[in-house]
């Protein structure tokens, strides 16, 4: 199947609004506004000639050029739809193995190349969006590092190649009969190597854990050479290298061989949804939950408005009157939040574990549902990122932003955020903006929060209506002591607010670790933000 060149996906897959859905927005945000789209001809015209030497490995066409240029936040989704990409790779690697990894970062620090990292193109931060520079940029896809090399079953710790993307990975693992469980929103497109960089989180994290908790250890190539790092169950032998590398998003080298901790295929996997009548209900229910550390694999808590627009767009017109009618007539009427919960494991934990949560819900004063709206949660759970490709179709764009914080600030914070996005869509304008709690700790939440707002006339006015919202909320997300991105990186666009949650001594120290690796700044410059002596 053909993966698209300017969004999301691959062309085969189509999610169109329903008429339901689509109403629903146009009577909160008025009539879209639809931008023309280029087409890849036009955009073929405007690739430069390349600036690199020729090698082996580097491809320097134009259409594999433009296939690499762009991630997927939306102002890459704004230059690929109008074709004004400015910038572009001057050539794309795509090595089989780690020896032409180290080979081409050889040849790049010869050479005097930028080099920008790329997994599966689904960063939302500007990763991989290569900018302005006097010097040649080398795209490096790990497309082809796609495999499973190793797997100990007694220790159950397995090494994938750093471009092996998540149902690749779960595939070849099953087939083991083993599954590694992590399950971001990207998972049919984002790699492991990408999760690691990034410090991903995924879906069922209650279970298996985010990615610190998988990432045992691996192989990294430097521009100082080549970094093993030996996977051991626990280690008080000074610093751990493992944290020093995640999150660091390609600035200190290239991720080529991942070794995870995976676990044995589950028996049992089913999710549950409760109703709450109100927020305040919800959160105490759901904080209780994981506090008392209940084993649940997921726990995802949607507030009134994104309970109200799910039930819309993902539900038939008479299926979400008829459940909204049934769930007023059981003490959930218009402002209830949806509780989704995963219950993964053997069957007999799940018999447990089941009975517990409708013990809990009634107690908590909610209302248990069942595996209904559960299986119609699993059967889309991937399936957001497409729906930009509806909504833009009529007119609307879509993005999402997420933070984290204390249990203490999670609804003064959500409301904060909410709000920020609100007042900042322009002059005559609404967006429309909804949130979620979708991973939880003991101390506080994620808050993962989507707004949809209207097109302008251009896409350049386009662009400034988003520019000033996502500044505003993640203003607000820094004003309320957030974590400037839970689980979708840093890159080029969360940058500017790094360091209100380092400090000034802390960015100065990770300063003098990128340094240390890559003292030309070849790899990725701009990710994490700038550092100076």
């Amino acid at each position: 199947m053909a993966r698209r060149w300017n969004g999301w996906g691959d062309e085969a897959h189509h999610f169109p609004l329903r008429p339901s859905g689509l109403a629903h927005v146009q009577s909160l945000l008025g009539e879209g506004r639809v931008l023309a789209d280029a087409p890849l001809s036009a955009v073929m015209a405007t690739v430069p000639p390349s600036r690199l030497p020729a090698h082996p490995l580097v491809a320097q066409d134009a259409e594999t050029r433009i296939r690499h240029a762009r991630g997927q936040s939306l102002p890459d989704w704004y230059a690929m739809r109008s074709g004004r990409f400015e910038v572009f790779p001057d050539g794309v690697a795509q090595p089989a193995h780690s020896d032409q990894v180290r080979e081409l970062l050889q040849w790049a620090q010869a050479q005097g190349v930028t080099v920008i990292p790329y997994g599966g193109g689904t960063s939302v931060a500007g990763h991989i969006t290569p900018q302005p520079s006097d010097r040649p940029i080398l795209t490096l896809s790990l497309a082809r590092m796609d495999k499973l090399l190793a797997l100990d079953p007694e220790s159950q710790i397995a090494r994938l190649g750093a471009g092996t993307p998540g149902p690749e990975i779960e595939r070849q693992l099953a087939e083991k009969g083993y599954v590694l469980g992590h399950f971001p929103q990207s998972f049919e497109l984002s790699t492991l190597g990408g999760w690691v960089a990034s410090r991903s989180s995924g879906q069922q994290s209650m279970r298996y854990g985010r990615i610190e908790q998988l990432f045992a250890g691996g192989r990294i190539e430097t521009l100082r050479g080549t970094l093993d790092i030996p996977s051991v169950p626990a280690s008080s032998a000074g610093p751990d290298l493992r944290e020093i590398f995640m999150g660091t998003e390609g600035r200190m080298g290239i991720i080529t061989e991942v070794d995870v901790r995976v676990q044995r295929l589950p028996e049992h996997e089913s999710f549950h949804v409760a109703f709450a009548p109100d927020w305040d209900t919800a959160l105490e229910l759901v904080r209780n939950m994981v506090q008392e550390k209940l084993p649940l694999s997921m726990l995802r808590l949607s507030n009134p408005e994104e309970t109200r627009t799910h039930l819309v767009l993902g539900a038939d017109a008479w299926q979400a009157k008829l459940l909204h009618r049934y769930t007023a007539l059981r003490g959930c009427p218009d402002g209830k939040c949806m509780i989704t919960m995963g219950v993964t494991g053997s069957r007999r934990h799940a018999r447990y574990l089941i009975g517990e949560i409708k013990r809990r819900v009634r107690a908590g004063g909610a209302l248990y549902t069942g595996t209904f709206m559960g299986k119609r949660w699993e059967h889309a759970r991937f399936r957001s990122p497409h729906l930009r490709h509806g909504f833009w179709e009529h007119g609307y764009s879509v993005d999402t932003l997420e933070t984290a914080v204390n249990w203490s600030k999670v609804t003064e914070t959500m409301h904060a955020i909410e709000q920020a996005i609100q007042r900042h869509c322009g002059d005559g304008e609404r967006a429309h903006v909804f949130t979620h709690l979708s991973h939880m700790y003991t101390q506080g939440s994620s808050i993962y929060t989507t707004y949809f707002f209207r097109n302008a006339d251009t896409y350049e006015a386009t662009q400034a209506r988003w520019q000033a919202m996502k500044s505003a909320a993640s203003d607000a997300v820094v004003q309320m002591g957030g974590t400037i991105s839970h689980q979708h990186g840093v890159g080029r666009d969360h940058a500017p607010w790094l360091p209100a949650e380092k400090g000034p001594l802390g960015m100065a120290a990770v300063g003098q670790v990128l340094r240390y690796f890559d003292q030309d700044e070849l790899l990725n410059k701009g990710c994490l933000g700038h550092f100076h002596d």
